[in-house]
């Protein structure tokens, strides 16, 4: 058995010792009894290393156990409750529902009040409080109640605990969300390296005190107390032509500092209905928080761009999104990177909110005569009349323009291995991908 199964199942033990007590009191008038403290196994990752990471007080502890308890033993609750009531039959002062497909009891707010509180009123009010949106298990959505029809109380609520966090007790470790209409992104990872990636030396700079803000922040507010002065996150903004290196340079930095960086699908965020956008983008920032993830808005102007004055109630509920995401990403606690081709179709709102602006133009001479250097591989067969320092000179390409023609290049090579790769067959792919960009007719 595992430490962590070992903690899980220490925990569970102690957790049906406070239960047992609080029915034994209920339900055969017993006298009242304290809450000891569980010794759990020392380890980095699940249970133990939440606790060392969060410190929760035995109460908050205790929830989170009634929380996970049905996703580990499905008759937690039922089989201690039926030892007591053997004859079977409701006790609703335990609270719980049913849920569609578990047959057992799911708890709910009012199972946490008869546990830790009883009768006594004023502590049944301190779990509520607990379970409020101004507690660390909402902030960092940890747990919470799921809303009850209007004019139900509160407390009937479902115990609901991130699926996230049920990852990290059990397995101790929390898989990457899927794509998803509740988390509209994809990770993105990249084999290429820092040396790959051919920018002005201006640029370059500008995304190392990016990467500066990733190693030091914690740091700067926690240590240099500074986190009272200065917002939390950080905002940048890549702006440039397409295939500049915009969406490469933010897989690199999640490489460099070991971050997942997901990029965003807006056209799964922007909606026609009214209100849906910002119920997109709030699940969206909810699922992030606390995350130390990188989010990367790819061409972001479709949802970043100008506010357009009011003419109708779209154009109002349009400048309304615009707000609530100024709001989200002004508050939100990670690195956030938006993508656009050109700065000025940009709303100037924006553009004060950002810690960094960083241009990404398209190469130089110079920079497209490393990038085709860089790009073509060694078992390609090239005549030795190609002047590669003319080829840059005479064709402005991107990045990914470049590698698009070798890409070309090398899949004819493989299909006609006879051939080396000379000026015509390769003119003939720069004209390709110049119409395939539609600067051709």
């Amino acid at each position: 058995m595992t430490r962590n199964a070992q903690n899980l199942h220490l925990a569970l033990g102690w957790l049906e010792q406070l239960v047992r007590g609080c029915l034994q009191i209920r339900l055969t008038f017993c006298e009242d009894f304290d809450i000891e403290e569980v010794a759990l196994l020392s380890e980095e990752n699940g249970l133990s290393g939440f606790v060392l990471h969060h410190n929760p007080s035995l109460e908050e502890l205790a929830m989170l156990m009634v929380a996970i308890a049905p996703h580990l033993q499905p008759d937690f609750f039922s089989k201690i409750i039926a030892e007591f009531i053997p004859e079977g039959g409701d006790f609703p002062e335990f609270g719980g529902v049913r849920g569609t497909n578990h047959r057992g009891i799911l708890p709910t707010g009012e199972t946490l009040q008869f546990i830790l509180a009883g009768d006594d009123l004023e502590k049944r009010l301190e779990v509520q409080r607990i379970l409020s949106n101004d507690h660390w298990f909402a902030r960092e959505h940890i747990l919470w109640l799921e809303p009850v029809p209007e004019g139900e109380p509160v407390m009937s609520g479902r115990l609901t605990l991130n699926p996230e966090v049920v990852e990290q007790l059990t397995l101790g470790t929390a898989s990457k969300p899927r794509f998803s209409v509740d988390f509209p992104a994809e990770p993105i990872e990249t084999d290429m390296e820092w040396s790959d990636l051919v920018l002005p030396a201006t640029t370059l700079q500008q995304i190392q005190e990016i990467e500066h803000w990733i190693l030091h922040n914690d740091t700067l507010l926690h240590e240099w107390g500074m986190k009272k002065r200065v917002k939390p996150g950080y905002r940048a903004l890549f702006y440039g032509p397409p295939g500049t290196g915009k969406t490469l340079t933010a897989t690199l930095l999640g490489k460099e500092t070991g971050k997942p960086v997901f990029r965003i699908d807006l056209s799964r965020i922007i909606s026609k209905y009214i209100g849906e956008t910002e119920k997109n983008l709030s699940r969206l920032f909810d699922k992030a928080e606390n995350k130390n993830w990188i989010l990367f808005f790819d061409e972001a102007d479709a949802l970043f761009g100008k506010r357009t004055d009011i003419r109708d109630a779209h154009d109002k509920y349009a400048n309304q999104e615009t707000a609530y995401l100024l709001q989200r990403i002004e508050s939100h606690n990670g690195l956030i990177i938006l993508a656009s081709n050109k700065r000025g179709n940009l709303d100037e709102a924006f553009s004060r909110r950002f810690q960094s602006i960083i241009h990404f133009p398209m190469p130089k001479a110079d920079d497209r005569h490393t990038l085709w250097l860089n790009t073509l591989p060694e078992q390609l067969p090239i005549d030795g009349g190609i002047d590669w320092q003319s080829i840059a000179s005479r064709y402005e390409l991107s990045g990914a323009g470049i590698l698009n023609i070798v890409h070309y290049c090398a899949l004819e090579s493989l299909a006609a291995p006879e051939r080396a790769l000379d000026n015509q067959r390769l003119e003939q792919a720069i004209l390709r991908e110049f119409i395939k960009e539609g600067k051709v007719v």
